[in-house]
């Protein structure tokens, strides 16, 4: 799906990064970076690195079992695999040993999940010559900005999440389950190409925010009940992501009118995505104007984060960039985010990358409430 000069592009940015740290090699233990830089990544059952060096060298480390797909799908030939009864970060340790940068600059960064107090301290003490400097945030900085393939990649991924949208929307009645319209989402998933059945939020909604992370349940829907379905699929482990509000038998409540004020608010924001646009001038577009509209008394959450490649990693949604009245970075072209807002009990959100003209939204569905008769 990403070609290899592309690979080499990304590794060349590694390059350029090591040179400013003057340091020697890159460990990645970050999932999503593991997979942005080498095309291939793993859970950390056991600790498993790859390394790219300043002089060109590359290799993986991590366990045997994991050897054979990790060949299939990385562009880095230098594998160092160990077996499941051996100390796995003695292993790593032993891989950067054997290709001589015991004594090297080892950059690492301090925020990936992978490189935990104990891996660090153990790294420490196995590769004792080693000078460790430390690159906080870089796992997530190198792939804020996407390339034309990844947006190709997340604009699959919300045609999948359309047609498993539509697909609920069809079979959606008073009596339907939270857990029902799951299952209907997650066949949509596979049978468009989805990376796995993972659907995401989905469920009654009541209140303002609370139901955007409510637990999946087996409550049936009555006429007049909205139910709230958030999608987050995954096409080569890029994620686009949709929400939008499925009113049971009608719209008795008149919340259709809600939700396409919601709308109005929010393709303001998205016209005003452009390179260079400050975030918290962004955010404010929509935090500012539903309030004003009188639809929220409050509103604390975020208006939107960054989107794109997700791994198997503790984290669902990637706040390294995001959407509130603090937020002093500037938007750059080829930026993807997931935008949404609430209020009411209706939600909606688009995926949306940012270009010379605006955010263009990755989805095709109507931009408002979806009717169930």
């Amino acid at each position: 799906m990403i070609a290899r000069e592309e690979f080499a592009a990304r590794a060349a940015r590694i390059r350029a990064e090591l040179e400013a740290l003057g340091a020697d090699v890159l460990m990645i233990d970050h999932g999503e970076l593991l997979a942005w830089a080498t095309g291939y990544t793993v859970s950390e059952t056991m600790h498993r690195a790859a390394f790219i060096a300043r002089d060109g060298r590359a290799w993986w480390a991590l366990r045997l079992l994991d050897l054979e797909p990790c060949r299939r799908r990385t562009w880095i030939e230098d594998v160092h695999a160990f077996a499941d009864h051996e100390d796995a970060r003695a292993a790593v340790a032993e891989s950067v040993r054997t290709r001589g940068f015991a004594k090297a600059t080892i950059a690492v960064d301090s925020n990936s999940y992978g490189f935990s107090a104990a891996t660090a301290a153990r790294l420490r003490e196995l590769l004792p010559d080693a000078r460790w400097v430390d690159a906080p945030g870089i796992s997530d900085r190198l792939r804020w900005v996407k390339s034309p393939a990844e947006i190709a990649l997340l604009r699959k991924a919300a045609a999948v999440g359309d047609a498993a949208m539509r697909a609920i929307q069809a079979a959606a009645r008073p009596g339907i389950t939270a857990r029902e319209a799951a299952a209907i989402a997650a066949a949509a998933f596979l049978r468009e190409g989805a990376d796995t059945g993972d659907v995401g939020p989905i469920a009654r909604a009541t209140g303002d925010v609370g139901f955007l992370h409510a637990a999946l349940d087996d409550t049936a829907c009555t006429a007049g009940d909205v139910l709230h379905v958030e999608l987050i699929p995954k096409v080569a482990n890029y994620s686009g992501r949709v929400m939008r509000p499925i009113l049971i038998g009608g719209d008795p409540r008149g919340l259709a009118q809600a939700t396409a004020m919601l709308a109005r608010v929010q393709d303001a924001q998205f016209a005003a995505m452009k390179p260079g646009a400050l975030a918290r001038d962004v955010d404010a577009i929509v935090r500012e104007g539903v309030q004003r509209l009188g639809l929220r008394e409050t509103y604390v959450n975020a208006t939107g984060y960054t989107t794109g490649l997700y791994a198997r990693t503790p984290r669902s949604s990637d706040f390294s960039r995001i959407f509130v009245p603090n937020s002093d970075w500037t938007l750059e072209a080829g930026m993807v985010f997931h935008m949404y807002t609430s209020a009411r009990g209706v939600a909606l959100s688009e995926t949306v990358a940012v270009t010379a003209a605006g955010g263009e939204r990755l989805s095709t569905l109507p931009r408002g409430a979806l009717i169930a008769a």
